[in-house]
């Protein structure tokens, strides 16, 4: 199990830092679709910040609230991704094509960013959630690798 890190410094750097950390993982996700960056590296940044509260505040401080109720949304990435991919095909006929789904207001380019922008939203959910479902299963593990 993850114990909580006993220096005053950490704690309030981490607290210090926590937001400035997701923040720049929620600009990298919606800059993605400009320039380097989008929904992988996005979420692997923001389930880093989520990490790092577990590795800070431990595993039943109530500081990392988000952490914990972040593994209850394991599947939400995956819903939204899937969810825009099959709007896609009802009304295109291909999986992911934004730009045939009819948005009151918005022409097909205007369409086709908002569908890419979904998607990388629901990979960064998945990743961020996978992050902390993997560093929380192995913090119940033994010297030997079985979970306890």
């Amino acid at each position: 199990m993850i114990a909580a890190h006993d220096s005053l410094i950490v704690h309030m750097i981490t607290r210090v830092l926590l937001p400035v950390i997701q923040l720049y993982g929620i600009y990298v996700l919606f800059f993605g679709q400009y320039g380097p960056g989008g929904g992988f590296v996005g979420g692997v940044i923001f389930g880093a910040s989520l990490i790092l509260t577990l590795l800070v505040f431990g595993a039943r401080s109530n500081e990392n609230y988000l952490a914990k109720r972040a593994l209850r949304a394991d599947g939400l990435g995956l819903i939204i991704y899937a969810g825009i991919g099959g709007l896609c095909m009802i009304f295109a006929g291909q999986f992911l094509n934004y730009s045939a789904v009819p948005l009151p207001g918005f022409d097909p380019p205007a369409t086709r960013s908002l569908g890419i922008l979904g998607t990388m939203i629901g990979v960064a959910v998945d990743i961020a959630v996978t992050s902390i479902s993997i560093v929380d299963s192995l913090s119940f593990a033994d010297e030997e690798g079985r979970l306890v």
